[in-house]
């Protein structure tokens, strides 16, 4: 999906609020998504390149997020998540993706030179087992995410994903400082068990 140029729209020339874009999206609209893409891929652009730490990862991340939000736009719900709280999520799980298919490539090509004498030596792709470990991963967070409720589990995002501390946490969401404190710690505790009971 290529978000080539657009003949101009109805669009206000004021910033959209991003719920109301990502409504727009979900309808099928090109133009909002553009208007998206401009207001929050500067945001989304660093957090990409902040896991991956290299600019060409970070911009393959961000295009396939993109692909991913046009497509899953409908499944958006803002009395869950903030809208850049769902779409930082995305975009992170994409990168951890981006990270764990690079490992793998790491280890598969060790194992190759170690392994292979030199005449037999192919370039390296990982594999269908290595991308459908990596992707159920990413899944299998997202799944445990989603289990913990709407205002424990933005805590946690925003903490993990903006490296916010408590009191900033406290203040933007409006909660007393122990709330969030026991919103997180109850969080990744919950986590944690999700985690390790997933197969």
């Amino acid at each position: 999906m290529a978000l080539s140029p657009e003949p101009p729209s109805s669009l206000p020339d004021a910033p959209t609020g991003l719920d109301v874009l990502l409504g727009r999206v979900a309808l099928g609209d090109r133009l909002a998504l553009r208007a998206l893409y401009d207001q929050v891929v500067p945001k989304l652009f660093g957090l990409a390149l902040r896991i991956t730490r290299r600019r060409d990862w970070a911009e393959d991340v961000v295009q396939e997020s993109f692909v991913s939000i046009w497509h899953h736009a409908a499944d958006y719900r803002p009395q869950v998540a903030a809208p850049m709280t769902w779409m930082t999520t995305i975009v992170r799980n994409r990168a951890l993706d981006c990270l764990r298919r690079a490992h793998a490539a790491r280890l598969a090509s060790a194992a190759s030179l170690e392994d292979t004498p030199e005449a037999d030596l192919e370039d390296e792709h990982d594999g269908p087992a290595e991308l459908a470990q990596a992707s159920e991963q990413a899944r299998a967070l997202n799944r445990c995410l989603q289990r913990l409720d709407g205002p424990q589990r933005e805590a946690v995002v925003l903490a993990y994903l903006q490296d916010l501390s408590h009191a900033e946490l406290a203040a933007r969401l409006r909660v007393p400082l122990g709330t969030i404190k026991s919103w997180i710690r109850r969080g990744l505790e919950k986590l944690r068990a999700c985690l390790e009971a997933t197969p």
